[in-house]
């Protein structure tokens, strides 16, 4: 679904948000899309278990732990940072993927780096049995293929597209389906250009560019001028955005029409790629910080 945002920008420079956040309740944004084509794999190779990684506050992990129930899988989660091994409870997205049914292995954050070596996926594999892997944040050949179904032929009309990026599978289905007259725009959420190199394994086409300014300090970064602007764009729009992803990405498009990046008679499109469910945990971390908590309807 896309929905216009109606704020006058100078320059005849319009927004519209394509609300993936709006596909599936739990499962909702990129995360549908990396996990339908790896969840059919996952089936055809007869597979009964998932196993994935994530952080504390993971959209990747709550979305497999639901897929998984939803579609019969055993999943099995593994965690960076052995500390969280006993405040699952004081945690809403693994109390959320426990409940759903995901198992969880906890491991340090110096064993979580080791997560793509073969020899520290064996281990698991000799722990759990056979399983279908899916890397950390969903992002593979597979992933990709299902984000290039984001834009759709109503989405032909727009010069730009923009979207948060993380593990990069997004960027790149978006890249690979775009017009020839389209440009893809990505707002990392990581600090550092690193990811460049990892989207043109998957990405076929030279219609995009990375745009590093707005990670607010790096992944999971948040300061005050942020909240501000998510809450008071949720209060201008009914549009709740997550502060790791959404939320820096609109800020950036906001501030670069401001700075006049964009020409004249643009129509730029916002993918809303979901990560509402980590909100709550945030808002516990804001509150312990004394800062505004963020809105949201979710």
């Amino acid at each position: 679904m896309n929905q216009n945002i109606d704020i006058n920008f100078p320059n005849d420079i319009s927004l519209t948000i394509k609300r993936e956040d709006l596909n599936h309740p739990f499962i909702s944004g990129n995360k549908l899309r990396k996990l339908k084509y790896n969840l059919l794999q996952a089936k055809a190779e007869n597979k009964t278990t998932l196993l994935t990684f994530g952080g504390a506050f993971s959209n990747h992990i709550a979305a497999v732990a639901y897929a998984g129930k939803e579609q019969g899988f055993k999943t099995i989660g593994i965690i960076r940072g052995d500390e969280l091994f006993d405040k699952i409870e004081e945690n809403p997205t693994l109390k959320f993927a426990q409940e759903n049914g995901m198992q969880f292995e906890f491991v340090s954050r110096e064993d979580y780096r080791n997560k793509s070596e073969i020899s520290f996926i064996e281990k698991f594999k000799e722990k759990f049995g056979d399983f279908y892997l899916v890397p950390e944040g969903g992002t593979n050949e597979l992933a990709v293929k299902g984000c290039e179904e984001i834009l759709t032929d109503e989405d032909a009309v727009f010069n730009y597209v923009c979207c948060a990026v993380g593990t990069g599978g997004t960027i790149s289905g978006l890249i690979n389906s775009a017009l020839p007259n389209q440009k893809i725009l990505g707002f990392p959420a990581l600090k550092g250009d690193f990811l460049i190199d990892g989207i043109r394994i998957f990405a076929q086409k030279d219609n995009w560019e990375i745009i590093t300014d707005y990670h607010f300090g790096g992944y999971g970064k948040i300061n005050l001028e942020l909240i501000e602007f998510i809450n008071a764009f949720f209060d201008e729009n009914k549009v709740p955005l997550d502060p790791i992803y959404t939320g820096k990405m609109f800020f950036g498009v906001i501030d670069l029409i401001s700075k006049k990046y964009f020409p004249p008679h643009s129509k730029i499109l916002l993918i809303h790629t979901g990560g509402l469910q980590g909100i709550e945990g945030m808002n516990l971390k804001l509150k312990q910080k004394k800062l505004p908590i963020l809105k949201t309807n979710v």
